[in-house]
């Protein structure tokens, strides 16, 4: 059986790469260019990012190869990453909202359009690997794949998987679902890959936010919940949920000031203390269910908010085809808009939706 893999340059995908090959496959390398030299590159930029210039992790990509002994293709999928990854990236921050990148990357690009590129370019496989930190398993009863938390779970990447549905997790392997990154690591030094002690990825961009998103400055104001002006911003876009250094208001309050509303229409900053921040409720849109049929009535499920958040339990009731309202048993702290609720039932990922409100 032929396996196309994803190579990223890092540990993870190469150690992947070496445990399918181990285990009989027929293994062909691909790498995703995605960098655009349109987007500025900062002096003192961050190399431990997934978006950056290239040359290292494509140096790499070979070396890994050649110790393989596999053929490797650098795919270019800059086109479609910039209007899918970079274009809702930008489209969410002028409107307020605090776009995951890592998820539009993985569901259209990684999983999507790098195996079509790889199939336009002549490149014949049966199945494509990656090394996320994920499982996949096939439920019988229900006729249908499951994608399942790593059994890492610390390194767990599901909540950024959580759009695969069902034809992708057919065609799909994870060789790490059942290592450690411990285990990762001390077999990348064992077989002495070239990339065994290079660090992970820590950001999805090298640099400032600011040098994809390009806007002008727009100025306005940041209130508090009562309307009193307490400050000016340069641009919506610059602030989150939750966010407190940098607001750059006066001092001398008793308690320190958090994000916690931004209006875009009115061009509005809303401030307030950290009790202000905590929300029992969200709305979803964009809702898929990829391990279970959609549910027509109310559920009861493990809910995550963001990437390092603890899964909190709810009742997730569906509205419409593609929308869900979620109910905490308690209350969540910054709950922001464009971020990613990802529904769980144990290790099973049931599915998720893009945050509303």
């Amino acid at each position: 059986m032929k396996i196309l893999i994803g190579l990223s340059g890092g540990v993870d995908s190469a150690v992947a790469a070496y445990l399918l090959k181990e285990q009989g496959y027929e293994v062909i390398g691909a790498m995703m260019s995605v960098w655009n030299d349109l987007i500025p590159i900062p002096k003192n930029k961050n190399i431990n990012a997934c978006l950056g210039p290239e040359e290292k992790d494509i140096e790499d990509v070979r070396k890994i190869a050649d110790f393989l002994k596999i053929s490797v293709h650098i795919l270019d999928c800059r086109e479609e990453y910039k209007k899918i990854v970079i274009e809702n990236f930008r489209n969410e921050y002028k409107e307020g909202r605090t776009p995951n990148p890592c998820v539009w990357c993985n569901t259209y690009i990684k999983f999507g359009i790098l195996p079509l590129t790889a199939r336009k370019n002549g490149i014949t496989f049966n199945k494509f690997a990656t090394g996320h930190y994920a499982k996949i398993s096939f439920n019988k009863s229900l006729n249908m794949y499951q994608l399942c938390k790593a059994k890492d779970t610390a390194k767990d990447q599901t909540y950024f998987l959580y759009r695969l549905n069902q034809k992708i997790l057919s065609e799909t392997i994870f060789p790490l679902g059942e290592l450690t990154k411990e285990q990762i690591r001390k077999i990348a030094k064992k077989i002495q890959l070239p990339v065994a002690e290079k660090p992970d990825s820590q950001d999805f961009y090298c640099g400032n936010y600011n040098n994809i998103l390009q806007f002008p400055e727009t100025h306005g104001d940041i209130i508090d919940k009562t309307g009193k002006i307490l400050g000016k911003h340069t641009g919506i876009w610059n602030y989150t949920i939750g966010k407190r250094k940098g607001l750059g208001l006066s001092g001398g309050r008793k308690k320190p000031l958090y994000v916690t509303n931004i209006l875009t229409k009115q061009n509005v900053v809303i401030v307030g203390t950290k009790e202000n921040l905590y929300s029992s409720s969200l709305t979803t849109k964009k809702v898929t269910w990829n391990s279970i049929p959609a549910p027509k009535k109310p559920i009861k499920a493990s809910v995550k908010i963001r990437q390092q958040h603890t899964t909190a339990k709810a009742v997730i009731t569906p509205i419409g085809n593609d929308k869900a309202k979620v109910e905490f048993e308690e209350p969540q702290m910054s709950i922001t808009a464009g971020q990613s609720s990802v529904f769980y039932k144990n290790n099973i990922v049931l599915g998720g939706g893009i945050i509303i409100t």
